[in-house]
C-alpha cells in the first residue's frame, strides 16, 4: 500500500465506522418507525428545496442586469420557497403528492420508452426497453393506485438496504484497520 494512502486510511478509518454508525441507525429507525423517517425525508428535501430557492432568488437578482431571463430564475425560486414551506407546514400531504408525481413519472417514461423502442428496432436492444417500459409503467400504476403501501416498502427497502450497507462499511473499516496495523 503506497505510504501517502497508508496515512491517510490510518487517520481517517473511523469515518468509515462512523459512517456505518449513521446507516444502521437509519436503518433501525426506519424499520421501526417508517413515519419518522418518511417525515424526517420530507423535512430534509423540503430544506433543500426552501434553500435552493432562496439562491435562485439571490442568484436572480445579481443576473438582473445582465440577462433577461433573470425573471425565470426568480420565478422558480419562489416555486422552490413555497415548495420547502409546505414540506414543513403539511409533510405528509408533500410526500403524497411527491409519490404520486413519481408514479406518474413512471408510468408517463414507461410509455415512451416503449415507443422508443419501436422507432429504434433497427438499433437492436429494442426488447429491453419493451421490458423497462413494462416494468416502469406496472411500478407506477401501483405507486398511483397504493401510495401509502408502496412508501412504506419503499421506506422498509430503503431501511433494509442502510443495514446491509452500514454491515458492509463495518468490515470494510475493521479490514482498513487491520491491514494498517500489519
Amino acid at each position: 500500500m503506497n505510504t501517502s494512502i497508508r496515512q491517510i486510511s490510518r487517520t481517517y478509518w473511523w469515518l468509515i465506522i462512523f459512517r456505518a454508525v449513521i446507516a444502521l441507525l437509519f436503518g433501525i429507525m426506519a424499520l421501526i418507525s417508517v413515519q419518522f423517517v418518511l417525515l424526517f425525508l420530507v423535512y430534509l428535501f423540503g430544506a433543500y428545496v426552501l434553500l435552493d430557492g432562496i439562491l435562485a432568488i439571490i442568484v436572480s437578482l445579481q443576473e438582473r442586469r445582465s440577462s433577461s431571463g433573470w425573471w425565470v430564475l426568480f420565478l422558480l425560486g419562489i416555486v422552490g420557497i413555497v415548495v420547502g414551506v409546505l414540506c414543513f407546514i403539511h409533510p405528509g400531504n408533500v410526500a403524497l403528492l411527491i409519490f404520486y408525481l413519481v408514479g406518474l413519472w413512471l408510468i408517463i417514461s414507461g410509455i415512451l420508452g416503449i415507443l422508443s423502442a419501436f422507432t429504434l428496432r433497427a438499433a437492436g436492444g429494442e426488447g429491453l426497453l419493451v421490458i423497462i417500459g413494462i416494468i416502469s409503467i406496472v411500478v407506477g400504476i401501483i405507486f398511483v393506485i397504493h401510495p401509502t403501501s408502496s412508501i412504506l416498502t419503499l421506506v422498509w427497502l430503503l431501511g433494509v438496504f442502510a443495514l446491509i450497507y452500514g454491515i458492509i462499511q463495518i468490515f470494510r473499516a475493521i479490514q482498513l484497520r487491520s491491514l494498517l496495523s500489519a
